[in-house]
């Protein structure tokens, strides 16, 4: 809701996520005073009565009196979407706002029914109530409907009960219930559907009653029973052969704890920062300790990764969230392939780079949601996703190391003196090894995609979006290589053109999603058009200074290296059969 993994509290505590969590499902009275809900657009500000301007947070009681404007405000917007008189890709900043608040507010209700019905303190109670007003109930209908006298007032009470667990089984966010022995093992179900069934087969569901023990005992602050509910429902999921279940959530919650992504991070800073100052007093200690820790956020990386494809049981690439990891993890590997044969502390300081901008990204992604959500059904297909999608990946990592070797040869050469012949040369060599290697796997990845879609969709080629952003990088990376094989460009106009390839990968990575159309937009962030924008404009300006005249260009004007072109392999490499 609002973005963030803590909350502050008003007396200036700090409340973990899962605290949080626990609190609104049990506690709503208390996570109602907590300020989660983000609002950025002054208009919105002045549906509450302020005047602020920027970003502000409000609590779910800031908003109660608004919720009806909220709510119809939010309809009016569907309902003319849904009759084709807007779209929703032109929303205008004010119903953006508009619309994250309402879907926030539906969440943060869904949540709070997650357990139980909103506000029931003695849960437990409740559903011992219910459980005995059943029989009685059925008897008096029975009585009823034979036409003898019966107690209206046990049928009353269970149409009562019935109709505050249809809302929860509507509401409830999460299917906590999971199935008995007999039943099929992906079965689950939230809490108001298993109380629902409750009226057919006159028994609470087991799992149900340690749920609402766990419920009251927190809602109450009574700790002791808390911990022997817990326990309880522990052994009943021991003796229901739910066992893996049980250590799989274990695991995923000691992967949301160990944090490998975010540690990478810091360690891909550290590396880059080491790389730079290398640069400047030419230090082999800083160099192998850069290269070193490079390493080490690599192997967390891949720990990470690792341990994801553990949970999920997939290959590594299912979303864009894992994409992002993914493509920074190739484009890591192979820098450090390059660090291993340059030594020159380049490959280091690229790869950091990437590692770091493309966590940083999929940091940004998690928020969107889940980031380990089902797959739709033409995805849903382990092999495909082990071989398409990772090879074309591995050509989009491929590409933006060689975009960002290319800039760093553009920066050293156009802003500083420090762009050696002996430096242009290696990395010359770097962005033309590197781009064949994208060629080969992004050639080898669009095939596979066609294959794909021909056992899915009956044909191997149907111009969809993004297919032909597939094809845009294969094109791509042919033209460099033909243009260096003829001699047709120097080095300057090589890191040119290896700077658009960052634009038309992005453009294949994240723009057509943004398309909203055809059969791949899985992925679809209007949120990310900005940045997007903003990368591609940024790749333009370094095109634009790559190709100003070489007199320009300090590491030229002063005797430094020529610009005259590299000298062409000997031979093509497999990269062009392209």
């Amino acid at each position: 809701m609002s973005g963030k993994s803590a909350v502050r509290t008003e007396d200036k505590q700090t409340l973990s996520s899962s605290e949080w969590l626990l609190e609104a499902m049990t506690r709503p009275e208390a996570a109602d005073t907590r300020k989660i809900f983000r609002v950025q657009h002054p208009d919105l500000e002045g549906m509450f009565g302020t005047q602020k301007i920027g970003l502000e947070h409000h609590s779910f009681n800031d908003l109660t009196n608004h919720l009806g404007t909220i709510e119809e405000q939010a309809r009016n917007i569907r309902r003319a979407e849904f009759e084709k008189k807007s779209d929703p890709q032109t929303r205008t900043p004010f119903q953006k706002d508009l619309m994250h608040l309402y879907n926030s507010v539906v969440r943060y209700h869904q949540i709070k029914n997650t357990l139980g019905p909103e506000g029931s303190r003695d849960f437990a109670r409740e559903v011992d109530v219910f459980q005995q007003t059943i029989e009685p109930a059925v008897t008096a209908l029975r009585q009823m409907n034979v036409g003898e006298e019966y107690d209206q007032s046990d049928i009353k009470l269970l149409a009562a009960f019935h109709k505050r667990y249809t809302n929860v089984s509507m509401y409830a966010y999460a299917m906590i219930v999971p199935p008995q022995t007999s039943e099929p093992r992906d079965g689950w179900k939230n809490i108001g559907a298993s109380l629902m069934e409750t009226i057919l087969t006159h028994e609470v569901h087991p799992a149900v009653t340690n749920i609402t023990a766990i419920y009251s005992a927190y809602a109450q602050n009574e700790p002791e029973q808390f911990n022997q509910a817990l326990a309880n429902y522990k052994v009943w999921l021991q003796s229901n052969n739910l066992l893996s279940e049980m250590k799989k959530g274990r695991q995923e919650f000691l992967f949301n704890r160990v944090e490998f992504f975010y540690k990478s991070i810091i360690i891909y800073v550290a590396a880059l920062l080491l790389a730079g100052v290398y640069w400047i007093n030419r230090s082999e200690a800083l160099r192998k300790s850069g290269y070193l820790l490079l390493i080490l956020a690599f192997v967390i990386q891949t720990i990470g990764l690792a341990f994801r494809m553990y949970l999920e049981d997939r290959p590594p690439v299912t979303n864009l969230y894992s994409s992002a990891i993914f493509v920074g993890w190739g484009s890591v590997f192979l820098g450090i392939i390059l660090e291993r044969i340059f030594r020159d502390g380049i490959g280091t300081f690229a790869a950091a780079n990437v590692g770091f901008i493309t966590l940083i990204i999929a940091h940004h992604l998690s928020l969107s949601g889940d980031t380990m959500e089902m797959l739709r059904a033409v995805l849903d297909t382990n092999f495909w996703l082990a071989t398409h999608v990772v090879v074309i990946t591995i050509g989009y990592s491929a590409m933006f190391l060689a975009g960002l070797l290319a800039i760093v040869y553009i920066f050293r050469g156009f802003f500083t003196k420090a762009l050696a012949a002996e430096t242009g040369k290696s990395l010359s060599r770097m962005v033309y090894g590197i781009i064949c290697f994208a060629a080969l796997f992004s050639f080898v990845g669009t095939i596979l995609g066609g294959i794909w879609a021909d056992q899915s969709w009956g044909r191997f080629w149907g111009w969809d979006p993004k297919e032909n952003g597939a094809l845009l990088i294969v094109i791509w990376c042919a033209i460099i290589l033909h243009a260096r094989w003829g001699k047709l460009v120097n080095d300057r106009q090589l890191m040119a053109l290896a700077v658009f390839g960052n634009v038309i990968t992005s453009f294949s990575w994240f723009g057509v999603n943004m398309l909203g159309i055809g059969l791949h937009s899985y992925g679809f962030m209007d949120a990310a058009f900005f940045w997007l924008s903003l990368f591609i404009s940024s790749q333009m300006l370094i095109i634009a200074v790559a190709l100003l005249p070489a007199k320009m260009w300090k590491s030229f004007g002063n005797g430094g290296q020529t610009s005259q072109p590299s000298a062409p392999p000997d031979k093509p490499t497999e990269a062009s059969a392209v």
